[in-house]
């Protein structure tokens, strides 16, 4: 399931001129398929999913495709409109409305997926994605660069989460910006399951 999910998810489009004050970096298809398969062996049981910052979908399809009613949200309308795109292209119901983050509330607690901007423009730009999943989430997925783990533990702790795994990959990240110097290279990431206590 895992492999077939990911092949689908390759074949989305993606940002053709990425906004580096947003951190614009896609989610790898096989990042986001080995995630919403995750999820729906440890949450099947979770009825609803919000992506936060989904940017082009690649998460809130691949959570729908699962199984899961997925909303993804962004600021972005570009970046939206090939999220509508790409979930009309794989037959996902996943939907998506343009919003701050930061704004953007829901009534009750729903479960989180996310790929955060990493906080290269920005020291900690993560922290307003961890604060607003930890405000809305019953179970957080997070992606986050390598050696975040004490900040991501430090701010679960904080907001009454428990971090229950965290996993390491290196996924392959394309060139997308003009600093970058190879076509492709690998980095590494953690990706948390926080849930709330």
């Amino acid at each position: 399931m895992k492999k077939k999910l990911a092949i689908l998810l390759e074949d989305l489009e993606t940002f053709e001129t990425p906004k580096l004050s947003l951190e614009q970096y896609p989610t790898p298809s096989g990042l986001a398929a080995e995630i919403a398969v995750t999820a729906n062996l440890l949450d099947g049981d979770k009825d609803f999913f919000i992506d936060l910052g989904c940017g082009t979908g690649v998460l809130a399809i691949a959570m729908s495709l699962v199984g899961f009613k997925t909303l993804g949200v962004d600021i972005d309308l570009e970046a939206l409109k090939l999220a509508v795109s790409n979930a009309k292209r794989l037959n996902s119901n996943a939907s998506f409305v343009l919003a701050d983050v930061r704004k953007f509330n829901v009534k009750g607690r729903v479960g989180v997926v996310m790929n955060p901007p990493f906080g290269i423009k920005r020291r900690h730009a993560d922290k307003v994605f961890l604060e607003k999943a930890f405000e809305i989430g019953s179970v957080v997925y997070s992606v986050h660069s390598a050696g975040s783990e004490g900040f991501v533990r430090g701010m679960a702790d904080s907001y009454g989460f428990e971090v229950t795994h965290c996993w390491k990959y290196r996924v392959p990240m394309k060139k997308l910006y003009r600093f970058h110097k190879k076509p492709y290279k690998f980095i590494a990431v953690e990706v948390f399951r926080m849930e709330w206590m």
